[in-house]
């Protein structure tokens, strides 16, 4: 990874291959196997089934900006072309005023008409959210990503701000997607395509929440971020950016023409792995028979 991002410096993972075409199974390390079924569930789905039809051509995009210093931060935004963008704060090791610096910056280059969220990975306590919250406001944020871990807490800071919530760790952990619905938890429900077991198993819990959806990518190479594209084009609606303009967060890819937006949009395509580029980029290639034992355990 070109910057540590959510704690990660280097994304680990496996290519399928099937007759549907390719698929990736790159579960976080900390994931057990009964987390990493559904990732493998969604590398399975790519390779051997294919997804749904799409009902659109084109995805918006957000661009991702990681817990930087504010000059980096502006240049990412304004290099991406994205109208768009999702700030990462409350980073273990940094301060609010650097968080503050760098959501001003991102305000400044994306200019009064952008939309600007900030992800806060549930790093928050409920008095903590509010108070930062109201502080960060002042640049005008579309929404918060998952400011505090649990359900309870994100619906106390949801009647507690005017700023819109957006559940993503609770989506995608959640036994029964219908709890952050019943809790009036969130306005919105980020999606993660590998998370919850593919396409169709995506589809299906935003049904269930019967929320907006925002589909994200878990950092993947354009193999796995095509399912999360796939995801999008699918979905019945799609009010907001998509956060899958992740591919500039990565220093290689295992595609030639990789997943990375125009103007803020990702068109909807499936990029084909070639065998010959994989072969001459034995810097990103892994052995590691650890690999081969989460997708045995995924599999039980």
């Amino acid at each position: 990874m070109r910057t540590r991002f959510r704690g990660q410096t280097v994304r680990e993972g496996v290519l399928l291959h099937g007759p549907a075409g390719w698929g990736e199974f790159s579960p976080f390390p900390e994931y057990g196997p009964r987390e990493c079924a559904r990732w493998l569930a969604c590398a399975r789905e790519a390779a051997f089934e294919g997804w749904p039809a799409p009902v659109r051509a084109s995805v918006p995009v957000n661009a991702t900006v990681p817990a930087v210093g504010p000059e980096q931060a502006h240049e990412i935004v304004r290099r991406s072309g994205c109208g768009t963008a999702k700030v990462k704060v409350a980073e273990r090791g940094q301060s609010f005023a650097e968080d503050l610096a760098r959501v001003e910056a991102v305000r400044d280059a994306l200019g009064p008409a952008g939309k600007l969220r900030v992800d806060v990975n549930g790093a928050w306590e409920v008095d903590e959210a509010v108070r930062r919250l109201k502080e960060l406001d002042r640049f005008d944020l579309e929404y918060v990503e998952q400011p505090c871990a649990t359900l309870a807490e994100l619906a106390a800071v949801r009647r507690a701000c005017d700023v819109p919530v957006a559940a993503d760790e609770s989506i995608r952990r959640a036994e029964d997607p219908l709890r952050v619905r019943a809790a009036e938890a969130a306005d919105i429900a980020v999606v993660k395509v590998q998370p919850l077991g593919g396409v169709r198993a995506a589809l299906r819990v935003v049904e269930a929440c019967g929320l907006p959806a925002v589909v994200s990518s878990a950092v993947e190479t354009s193999v796995g971020l095509a399912a999360g594209l796939a995801l999008a084009a699918a979905l019945p609606e799609l009010p907001y950016a998509c956060g899958l303009a992740t591919m500039a967060l990565l220093s290689g890819d295992v595609v030639e023409d990789s997943l990375v937006p125009l103007d803020g949009m990702l068109a909807v395509r499936h990029p084909e792995v070639n065998f010959h580029h994989l072969s001459d980029m034995s810097s990103f290639q892994i052995d590691s028979p650890s690999w081969l034992r989460r997708m045995q355990e995924a599999s039980l």
